[in-house]
């Protein structure tokens, strides 16, 4: 479709809460050998049965490489829809498009206009602390998503932003973390204000939350979607744990401590839900380490290096979480 010169809230549009009812969910087949172990086989059977449950309430778009549109068609069920477009990774909440809507959160979905949003993307920090050297296609697929499927879509470009370092109440709210957002690898010449002011222009918000630290060893400078999201409008959840000695002690109480003392675009104090991380740390094994073909400029993992898990970076399905 076409390119608006424009911005979302002067049109009225506002970017809605992920528990909110929607017509679908994009999601990208695992391909590449520096992120998925031994040709993806265990990755792409997940998530062949993660897209399978999805698709129960909601269209799935699955975007795949010509290369591996048959061996994707027979690991999916027929309901899920085969979108061939490359890219360079399977990210698909931090490289698609940002999808803001027309109405309130009592609008229905099927009556609601719906728009894109493409963001820069430089593979989470650019030449300062990117994950690989090279972007160009997880970059462009937003705005070809958008006008392979008729959406009308608007360019915050050069704005570095990821859909994972968001996170919509629907009702003007949004959370992020500082460590993310004010990383020196997306918009070091943008003051914390002038990011706010984009976020405003581009998804209607009224109201930024900024915690401080997300979780640790995010290698995406601590995405807000692993951390802590909205629930329903004035109510999260946040990563947590007990032990004084796990490193991600401090760094939810810092969240916690901030968490407590603010309050949202409608003045309503935070119920916050505390939601245990793993209580075994997940790292890499020297197995695993030899599943992995890296590219050169690649961010290279290495053994007993510690992954970022958590149970927060769930995704509400029309019907399930």
């Amino acid at each position: 479709m076409d390119y608006i010169n424009s911005t979302p809230a002067a049109d009225g549009f506002r970017m809605p809460a992920e528990f909110e009812r929607h017509q679908g969910c994009i999601m990208i087949w695992p391909e590449r050998p520096g992120s998925w172990a031994y040709g993806a086989k265990a990755a792409k059977k997940a998530f062949a049965q993660i897209a399978s449950v999805i698709s129960e309430s909601e269209q799935v778009y699955m975007i795949v490489s010509e290369g591996r549109k048959e061996e994707a068609a027979k690991m999916l069920p027929e309901t899920v829809r085969l979108v061939v477009m490359d890219t360079d990774d399977a990210w698909a909440r931090d490289t698609g498009p940002t999808f803001v809507v027309s109405g309130n959160v009592d609008t229905p979905y099927e009556v609601r206009d719906l728009r894109g949003i493409n963001w820069e993307f430089n593979a989470w920090g650019g030449n300062v602390d990117g994950l690989y050297a090279s972007w160009e296609k997880d970059n462009a697929f937003a705005s070809a998503f958008a006008d392979q499927f008729g959406f009308d879509w608007y360019d915050a470009a050069p704005f570095v932003l990821e859909g994972g370092s968001i996170h919509s109440d629907g009702e003007g709210t949004l959370l992020t973390t500082e460590s993310c957002l004010l990383s020196a690898g997306r918009n070091p010449n943008l003051s914390r204000e002038q990011i706010e002011e984009q976020l405003s222009r581009f998804l209607g918000i009224k109201k930024v939350l900024w915690l401080p630290r997300g979780i640790y060893q995010d290698e995406t400078n601590e995405h807000v979607d692993n951390v802590c999201a909205f629930l329903r409008p004035g109510e999260v959840v946040l990563a947590w744990t007990d032990n004084k000695d796990d490193p991600q002690y401090e760094l939810s109480h810092q969240s916690l401590s901030y968490l407590e003392n603010v309050r949202d675009a409608k003045g309503r104090k935070l119920v916050i839900h505390k939601l245990p991380i793993p209580d075994h740390p997940i790292c890499i094994t020297k197995e695993d380490l030899d599943g992995y073909t890296f590219e050169e400029g690649e961010d290279m993992r290495e053994v007993g290096e510690r992954l970022a898990a958590s149970y927060v970076n769930f995704y509400f399905s029309n019907d399930a979480i």
